[in-house]
């Protein structure tokens, strides 16, 4: 299935990011920003939703913070920003061209997911989406220090593996993810908006 991508190269681990790649949360991601941020009086646009795609939570509050003047405090954020995700959870569906190549690996290569969301809310989507039991490993925000495009959650992903970063692929939709891939010495492809795969340049 990937050999039409990388004739020439058996990976021996594959790497997933989770929103925008996995499952099609990003709508649902906004709406919960934006029902959040309202009580700030403050918005996040598309654009800028899916340039800092990738990027945790706490991040993203720090970097509105600096851009507006405000101090929107993280911890009670992420708490309003969840619930309000939850409620809209219903309407998440996964991406047919990247959970097709799931169910093609699953159980003779490592998968992993490897996110910038919180691990409660991966597990709660998977859960709603049928994904429970498809990976072999969850890289949260929680395990990390450095968010993409730092490459320091893939790495801990090929790790945890025992798998080098040549021998691992992978899937992303975000430019920061992109980034963060390469950054790990790791060939990408990259989800597009039509969700077909193509392989990411550096």
């Amino acid at each position: 299935m990937l050999k039409r991508f990388y004739p020439d190269h058996d990976f021996k681990a594959l790497l997933f990011d989770f929103d925008g790649t996995v499952a099609d949360t990003m709508p649902a991601h906004l709406e919960a920003w934006n029902k959040g941020l309202a009580n700030y009086n403050l918005s996040l646009s598309r654009d800028l939703h899916l340039a800092w795609a990738g990027r945790p939570t706490k991040n993203i509050v720090q970097l509105l913070n600096e851009m507006h003047g405000v101090n929107i405090p993280a911890e009670q954020f992420l708490k309003e920003k969840e619930v309000h995700y939850y409620a809209s959870m219903h309407a998440i569906k996964t991406i047919t061209s990247v959970v097709d190549v799931v169910n093609h690996y699953k159980g003779n290569l490592p998968l992993a997911i490897v996110t910038g969301s919180r691990r409660k809310v991966v597990e709660a989507t998977m859960s709603h989406l049928g994904l429970d039991n498809h990976f072999d490993l969850l890289v949260c925000a929680e395990d990390y220090t450095n968010g993409k495009p730092a490459p320091d959650c893939f790495l801990k992903a090929a790790a945890t593996f025992s798998v080098s970063p040549q021998d691992c692929l992978v899937f992303e939709d975000a430019v920061l993810g992109v980034e963060a891939a390469h950054n790990a010495g790791m060939a990408c492809l990259r989800v597009m908006e039509d969700q077909q795969l193509q392989i990411a340049k550096k």
